[in-house]
């Protein structure tokens, strides 16, 4: 997942016209390119081309390398080429994690057993989303035993970074304050806000926070759970 902060340090870079330029050239080209050539394309020297293209690469727009242009090896130093960074950069205000719906509902829609119907098989594939998310940081964080005050404080940590804009409303309750599936969810809310409610079950299952379970009570203007006290 693209954090929020990386994705501003991205899209700034790119507000140099300059930089906007190479990157959208060495995109254009589909393959390596070199100092040399990315400083003709938007006309500047050699040595501002290399200054601009490394903070590219510093934003994670870019990747170098040091590679033969062309694939020859000539006499002296292997040059050092760019290429686009392998990752998509987006950015939304409040946070949406439409892509996080789109891969529960894919999943859904590739694995629907034969007992369940279509909105089974989502909540289904929801929880088990929300499962590996906390499994995943149980095995990374290895937090021991957690009690309610310490399962509440790392799901709010957790789940801040997933768009939830968690707040601890109450010393036994965290309030989710932004729904990251938003619009959709006024297109279908029972349907969106199931999925959403097994996704949070599913990784506080995950985590192995017995002492919170996520509660569905939905609020205008807000996401539609809250992590409680069990």
């Amino acid at each position: 997942m693209e954090k929020a902060g990386s994705a501003v340090t991205a899209v700034a870079a790119l507000e140099d016209d300059l930089r906007r330029g190479m990157y959208d050239y060495i995109r254009r080209a589909r393959r390596p390119v070199g100092r040399d050539e990315a400083a003709e394309a938007v006309g500047i020297s050699r040595k501002l081309a290399a200054f601009h293209l490394d903070k590219l690469v510093d934003a994670g727009l870019l990747c170098a390398r040091y590679a033969p242009l062309d694939g020859i090896r000539k006499v002296g130093r292997t040059p050092k080429v760019y290429e686009p960074a392998r990752t998509d950069i987006r950015i939304s205000i409040p946070p949406r994690r439409h892509d996080l719906l789109a891969e529960i509902l894919l999943d859904a829609v590739l694995t629907e057993g034969d007992q369940e119907n279509a909105a089974q098989a989502a909540k289904r594939a929801a929880r088990e989303h929300g499962h590996r998310l906390g499994a995943a940081e149980r095995e990374r964080t290895r937090p021991g035993r957690l009690g309610a005050e310490r399962a509440l404080t790392r799901a709010r940590e957790v789940l801040a970074e997933y768009g939830f804009e968690p707040d601890r409303e109450a010393p036994d309750c965290v309030r989710l304050r932004n729904c990251p599936f938003h619009p959709l969810t006024a297109r279908s809310p029972e349907l969106v806000c199931g999925l959403n409610h097994a996704f949070l079950s599913g990784f506080l299952t995950g985590f192995e926070a017995r002492s919170v379970e996520a509660v569905l009570e939905p609020r205008p203007g807000e996401c539609c759970a809250s992590l409680r006290s069990a």
